[in-house]
């Protein structure tokens, strides 16, 4: 048996998918979160004598008339794979929206059963839905549901109905004469959803009794006032975004990663001293500088990454991220996206790729292709270590780092989002409509289920690639090119310094001219979590988030000194390394979503080159202010800048040549 679960963004489809199934799939308090088709297997708790019980879940759409890329997603399924059974979950909270795509899912000849989503909130408001005269007019089972409870919540009289009348063969009949929306003109069929907007709020005041009239100012509008304001927003924002770092970087995280550290500790102790002194030096060194040191210097930030995570889950679950986007159009707006633009950089917060997919939710293709560009600057969870170490070690875990980070990313998106506009000539405007979802106190439960649910893909990438990678690191620097083990002496003869010396001094201009930073910043193209290893590695520092030896938390001034670099130059590093491209996986779901090798390949250029630009200002400027002097290789490096920044006003003079002629054959 099959069930589809259909309904509009937002009216907590997903919540539903995870409390049947047992899954968690990722859920967020905004429309636009699922954007592809996600399957599971009904909790034997649920059903008692039907065995195999399959639920889709389905990206949320607001008509069988497909507007974008996932609600295509919707109706393909929807028509094509015959689900036994549709669950279509409707907000309690705002019926006259949801009842539009009931109505059409009605005609289709599959059962339907609705799911009445959200009944607390109603129950809060005083707002009243007769439930078994809305059930007779749409001649479907409607069933009050909470899915974000875990008891009473109608989930299981919700799924013992899908199997009923799937087991007894029900047919559904549609409540009005059929309207066979596909085969109509546009014309036609904006005349019938005229009417069936009519008719929908026909059946609205007929069933719903509000004590709250929808034109009243609520609580949640007069918060909206400040925290959604053109001018107050941002500040409001800059300081959550401060406290979530202060908790996660400065305050908690540390003190977690303390304990964490310490077990490292501990275990890499045991394993030398199990291994003992009879051990060839060279396989000790492997294991327990390369594999232990490597990974245990990554997998030492997970603490401070999963407070930042549970973090994050909170204001997801509060709604507030809804603001963020609002607050945000206005100014995407003036680089030709939308706010719509502002979800897909949201998620990449936590990982990219998963934000690179959500760009499939904008249907202007060159804002998806833009905003696939540019998504990947927002710091994802693998470049958090990288974040944490440096502020560590030569900011004294200043949460400012970290902030400042994420505003730089946003301030990069809009002057790259700029760039990109003109450099394509493009001069549409775009509409973003957002629904606002209601404020709400976040759940604990939830936030710790996403935190441990992004820990885990963040600990099986340590143990897999980071792993691996670190492995082959170590085994490199172990060698040189006749295969002899490097002396502690001559490090720069191994194979990994011979293939990252040439291209460390494209860096001194940046002020990392290492060929260890190099080695890094090359190994952070498969996974960013690597900078921090293989930093690790090759300076030989596994133990440097040990706070009595090398201490992250608290200073860390011998690795500065080991790593020969200043506070300016590591913030120099730390940018190019957030703002060049992403990792292979996530370029993979660039080419995906771009559908263009042209555009794929500019932007992975446009990466490059607007990260070292960057990098090399913070480095320059930095140090002229600092020490009052330009920093080294500061002519190569401008005579690179100058290159950049020359080829892209030739790709912004070449459009523009390209539109006058255009306009005078138009003439």
């Amino acid at each position: 048996m099959k069930i589809a679960l259909a309904g509009n963004p937002n009216s907590g489809k997903t919540t539903l998918f995870n409390a049947i199934t047992g899954k968690i799939e990722h859920v967020g308090n905004w429309p636009g979160v699922t954007v592809e088709k996600k399957e599971g297997s009904v909790k034997s708790s649920f059903i008692s004598d039907e065995k195999n019980v399959t639920v889709v879940d389905l990206p949320g759409a607001y008509s069988m008339s497909p507007y974008t890329s996932e609600e295509s997603i919707t109706k393909d399924f929807v028509i094509n794979e015959k689900p036994d059974v549709i669950i279509n979950i409707v907000d309690a909270g705002n019926i006259s929206r949801s009842l539009f795509f009931t109505t059409q899912l009605l005609e289709l000849g599959v059962p339907v059963i609705v799911a009445l989503n959200k009944c607390d909130i109603n129950e809060k408001k005083g707002t009243i839905i007769d439930t078994m005269l809305l059930s007779e007019v749409l001649k479907c089972p409607v069933i009050e549901t909470i899915a974000t409870e875990s008891r009473q919540n109608g989930l299981a009289s919700l799924i013992d109905i899908a199997v009923s009348v799937n087991k007894n063969g029900d047919k559904q009949k549609a409540p009005s004469p059929k309207d066979k929306i596909i085969e109509f003109s546009k014309e036609e069929i904006e005349a019938l959803d005229k009417k069936r907007y009519d008719r929908v709020s026909g059946i609205v005041t007929q069933v719903e009794r509000r004590k709250l009239e929808s034109s009243s100012q609520t609580r949640q509008d007069k918060v909206d006032r400040f925290v959604a304001h053109k001018w107050l927003g941002i500040p409001i924002f800059a300081v959550i975004i401060w406290l979530v770092f202060s908790v996660s970087q400065s305050w908690v995280g540390p003190w977690l990663a303390d304990v964490l550290v310490g077990w490292i500790d501990g275990f890499y102790g045991l394993v030398e001293g199990a291994l003992g002194e009879g051990t060839n030096p060279v396989l000790s060194s492997l294991l327990l500088d390369g594999i232990i040191g490597g990974v245990g210097a990554v997998v030492g930030f997970l603490p401070l990454i999963m407070v930042l995570f549970f973090m994050l889950a909170l204001l997801e679950d509060s709604g507030y991220m809804s603001r963020v986007a609002l607050i945000m159009d206005r100014y995407f707006k003036k680089i030709g996206l939308s706010g719509k633009s502002i979800i897909p950089m949201i998620i990449s917060t936590g990982c990219a790729i998963p934000g690179i997919m959500a760009t499939r939710t904008i249907k202007n293709e060159r804002q998806r292709r833009t905003t696939a560009m540019l998504a990947p600057f927002m710091p994802c969870g693998a470049k958090l270590p990288i974040i944490a170490l440096f502020a560590g070690i030569f900011f004294n875990n200043n949460a400012w780092v970290g902030t400042s980070m994420y505003f730089l990313a946003i301030l990069m998106i809009i002057v790259s989002g700029l760039v990109i506009r003109l450099i394509t000539g493009d001069k549409s405007t775009s509409y973003f409509l957002i629904e606002l979802p209601e404020y709400r106190i976040p759940s604990i439960k939830r936030a710790t289920i996403s935190m441990f649910s992004r820990a885990k893909a963040f600990i099986i990438k340590a143990g897999t690639i980071i792993l691996i990678c670190n492995a082959v690191v170590q085994i490199l620097q172990t060698f040189n090119w006749q295969l002899q083990v490097v002396t502690e002496e001559m490090p720069g003869s191994s194979i990994l310094a011979s293939i990252a010396s040439p291209l460390a001094w494209i860096f001194i201009p940046l002020g990392f001219g290492l060929w260890q930073f190099a080695a890094a910043a090359i190994t952070g193209f498969i996974a960013k979590e690597n900078v921090v290893g293989t930093l690790a590695v090759t300076f030989s520092i596994t133990n440097f988030i040990n706070v009595e030896e090398l201490a992250l938390v608290a200073g860390g001034s011998e690795v500065v000194s080991v790593f020969g670099i200043g506070a300016v130059a590591a913030l120099s590093y730390l940018v190019f390394n957030l703002f060049t491209p992403p990792c292979f996986a996530a370029i993979g779901s660039m080419n995906s979503e771009m559908e263009s090798r042209k555009w794929l390949w500019g932007a992975i250029g446009f990466q490059l080159g607007m990260g070292y630009i960057v990098a090399f200002l913070v480095y320059q400027l930095g140090t002229l202010f600092t020490m009052g002097e330009l920093g080294s290789g500061f002519l190569g490096g401008l005579m690179a800048v100058v290159a950049i920044i020359g080829f892209i006003v030739y790709l912004i003079l070449r459009n523009n040549r390209s539109e006058i002629k255009s306009s005078l054959k138009a003439a």
